[in-house]
């Protein structure tokens, strides 16, 4: 999951951004975590841990329709995985052999869950990098980003190697690549009305229903796609 890092050359463009903003931001995000814990608060509010739908006039066709997870927001950037676009490589198990994670000669059997682990398109960003959104019964130090007390972010091999044996976590999905934006720049796409965005709701988060995720998104806000009016970013 550690492949050669790959980086988009269009930085102007919705979630396109090279990943320096987003390291950054997960790492900001990591200290205002922290802040929490100790009863400090951040001087601003930021959106780790929600959902950003795309408007329905979204103009660049990779984002249209898109539902992200915000996995990190800072005033460095932001990074975020989108939920409703399946990869290309859909099966879990023939990408365990690939990456020599399973070996069919070993006997392992996966569980159910484990041969039904999602593979997404996570975004423009990386897409030769993988990145496992999951439920918080699971961590690895060093590895893991706790994003909320639900759900959290590893981007290591191990990962893979958990679930494979039926250690991992409860709930997972796997993102070829990711959605970043470079300081200000998602800000200045909600002030133009490129995004809303809503609290995560975990069905969204991890179901396979991709093909409502999109309206169920919207309705949540009281949105309804069909009676759309162009209105300004909801929290």
């Amino acid at each position: 999951m550690n492949s050669p890092r790959k980086t988009q050359a269009d930085t102007g463009a919705p979630g396109t951004s090279g990943e320096s903003g987003a390291s950054r931001a997960e790492a900001d995000a990591s200290r205002r975590r922290a802040q929490a814990k100790r009863g400090t608060k951040s001087d601003r509010p930021y959106l780790d841990g929600k959902i950003l739908v795309a408007m329905p006039d979204m103009a660049d066709e990779r984002f249209a329709r898109s539902v992200i997870y915000l996995c990190a927001h800072s005033a460095e950037g932001a990074m975020g995985i989108i939920l409703n676009k399946p990869a290309r490589v859909s099966n879990f198990p023939d990408l365990l052999e690939q990456l020599k994670i399973l070996d069919p000669k070993d006997g392992i059997t996966l569980s159910s869950a484990a041969r039904d682990i999602q593979i997404l398109s996570g975004g423009p960003v990386q897409t030769d990098r993988g990145f496992v959104l999951h439920s918080a019964d699971f961590f690895i130090a060093n590895s893991t980003l706790p994003i909320d007390e639900d759900v959290s972010l590893t981007t290591t091999i191990d990962i893979l190697r958990a679930i494979a044996t039926g250690k991992g976590p409860d709930r997972a999905l796997l993102a070829l690549g990711y959605a970043g934006w470079d300081a200000g720049q998602l800000e200045n796409e909600i002030q133009l009305n490129g995004w809303l965005h809503c609290p995560a709701d975990k069905a969204i988060l991890f179901d396979r229903d991709f093909d409502t995720k999109y309206e169920r998104a919207l309705r949540s806000i009281g949105v309804d796609l069909a009676n759309f009016v162009t209105v300004a970013g909801h929290g």
